[in-house]
């Protein structure tokens, strides 16, 4: 395989840096989710995550209804349409909120991380890898809360394309 043959596999991704670059990145319509996340999935799989054997704090809500304001942020409507229309819109803003809001007193990227595959899985649409996750959420963590637009178009894009 020559040079550019391997550069073409990664053509979609490279466009999508371009794209970031140049603040412009597409709008993605998306898939319809056909399933949700609600409460008491997100407690029961919060609970069943190993790391609560080394903190104790690990999964606390900083605040009752943070987390369920979250689950239920993504599935809200406005005059009849859904504010957040597709399956990568729901999941890229359910794991910007997870992350950004810090609704736990410990453990707010592993529990985001868990949730979002978890949802992703819900809803047939687990294609992303392990890198890719680490590197997403991390990536909305450090990024500034100026860039959510941006962060959330880049996650559509890898989510819509199986970057």
């Amino acid at each position: 395989m020559n040079k550019l043959e391997i550069l073409n596999k990664y053509e979609d991704a490279l466009n999508l840096l371009d794209q970031y670059d140049h603040q412009e990145v597409e709008e993605i319509k998306g898939n319809p989710a056909t399933s949700t996340l609600n409460y008491q999935e997100a407690r029961d799989i919060i609970n069943s995550l190993n790391f609560n054997d080394t903190s104790s704090v690990f999964g606390v809500e900083k605040e009752e209804g943070k987390l369920n304001g979250i689950l239920e942020a993504i599935e809200q409507t406005a005059f009849g349409q859904e504010v957040y229309s597709s399956l990568e819109e729901k999941a890229s803003n359910l794991l910007y909120f997870l992350v950004k809001d810090h609704p736990f007193v410990d453990g707010c990227k592993r529990i985001a991380a868990s949730l979002f595959i978890i949802y992703l899985h819900k809803n047939n649409s687990l294609y992303i890898s392990n890198g890719t996750l680490v590197s997403l959420v991390l990536l909305i963590a450090e990024s500034k809360p100026e860039e959510k637009d941006i962060m959330i178009k880049v996650i559509m894009s890898i989510l819509f394309k199986k970057l």
